[in-house]
């Protein structure tokens, strides 16, 4: 049975899920969202998101973090913030002292769909699914974690 920890990086709102798994049998252990405010100076909002991860990789001891790689859209300002975000949670892994891996928005849709395209409500609709939850994963960046966290667990025979 293997502890990955799935992280959505954002400056406003990281997601995050705790997914144990074994063979085909997956749980949610827990979820949630690390949540900055915009009134915060931006070394103070990195510094919070840093120190939450890092206590959320303390606490739990994943055998692996799956982060979200970053998908460049047409607002350069906000990918180079959402950048520096990403920056400050692989270094809490490095810290932590657990393995790295990265999946592109689209390979964690494939891997939860079969969909590269499929949209928040599809993704959330599945992670309950196939964490057999009573609700459906929220805010969508805590659902995105444990996306995340669900595709490293499918990709790890292939890794």
């Amino acid at each position: 049975m293997s502890l990955i920890l799935g992280v959505d990086p954002g400056l406003n709102r990281v997601g995050w899920g705790l997914v144990y798994g074994e063979k085909s049998v997956f749980t949610a252990s827990s979820y949630g969202c690390v949540e900055t405010s915009s009134k915060l100076d931006l070394p103070d909002r990195l510094d919070l998101i840093y120190h939450n991860l890092v206590d959320l990789i303390s606490v739990n001891r994943p055998d692996l973090v799956c982060v979200e790689s970053l998908f460049f859209n047409t607002n350069a300002k906000t990918a180079l913030v959402v950048g520096q975000a990403r920056g400050v949670i692989l270094l809490a892994a490095k810290h932590g002292g657990v393995s790295l891996v990265e999946f592109t928005p689209l390979q964690i849709k494939m891997a939860l769909t079969g969909y590269g395209q499929a949209d928040k409500t599809q993704i959330q609709h599945m992670v309950k699914v196939l964490l057999h939850l009573k609700e459906t994963p929220s805010p969508d960046d805590a659902a995105d974690g444990l996306a995340a966290a669900l595709c490293a667990h499918f990709s790890l025979k292939l890794l």
